[in-house]
């Protein structure tokens, strides 16, 4: 596809100049504007017409969420919302948000929400994948998380990798993420570990998507998925993990 288009709105100047910096190393985006508050990135986005909106939450004028919340669903870009606080990610997915980075914003995190967004743009036009037939298993083939008008099925098939986040979950898929109250305990009940394998106590992948294992200095083991996320592997599941994903210990 073409280069996306990016419009970024903080109002912090040292936050913009951060997600600038941040751009710059990666390939395939273009900053085309920038604004300071709500008012400006409702004005920025009707006059740039932006691909993406990396969005602060918390600004004057008008929060990055009544800013999201306003935007006709014809031609509208997609939303990363992007601040310090954690609280308001239910809220967030609540108005279709791509992703949720919190500052200070990571590479890898904001690498991967590019790549949901070029993805997501790409498939707008594509039709929704059927939901999968029922599993006549132990486990749930889908899991339904709350949406701003009722719930959203999601099939365990599309999930990618899920990571827990406080008293939610967050269930990231190629298009979108989506956050859902549950425990990594309930999940690991409840998932087909041959689909999705728990990692860390905070974490489950499918083996299918790992593109690489780092082995740090600190002892520690991360996990690099297909979009460039990256996982920690917990001490006590590594040696489950290697030999799942057939690596050696040498």
């Amino acid at each position: 596809m073409s280069r996306l288009r990016v419009l970024l709105v903080d109002d912090e100047p040292l936050a913009i100049d951060r997600l600038v910096a941040l751009f710059h190393q990666l390939p395939d985006v273009e900053v085309v504007g920038t604004a300071r508050d709500g008012k400006e990135a409702t004005d920025a986005i009707a006059a740039l017409k932006p691909d993406l909106v990396m969005l602060d939450v918390q600004m004057p004028e008008k929060s990055g969420l009544a800013v999201a919340a306003d935007l006709a669903l014809a031609d509208r870009p997609e939303i990363v919302f992007v601040t310090a606080f954690e609280q308001f990610a239910p809220d967030a997915f609540e108005v279709d948000a791509t992703d949720y980075l919190l500052k200070p914003v990571r590479f890898d995190r904001l690498r991967q929400a590019i790549e949901r967004a070029k993805r997501r743009r790409t498939l707008q036009q594509a039709a929704a994948k059927p939901a999968a037939a029922p599993d006549a298993g132990s486990y749930d083939d889908a899991i339904w998380v709350q949406v701003r008008n009722g719930s959203q099925r999601v099939p365990i098939d599309s999930i990618d990798w899920i990571e827990a986040a406080r008293d939610y979950v967050m269930l990231h898929t190629a298009m979108r993420s989506h956050i859902h109250r549950a425990t990594m305990s309930a999940l690991q009940r409840s998932l087909d570990p041959a689909g999705l394998m728990r990692v860390h106590r905070s974490a489950f992948v499918r083996p299918s998507l790992v593109s690489g294992v780092q082995r740090h200095a600190n002892g520690s083991t991360t996990l690099t998925l297909r979009d460039g996320a990256t996982v920690p592997v917990g001490p006590n599941y590594l040696d489950v993990v290697m030999e799942r994903l057939k690596v050696g210990r040498g």
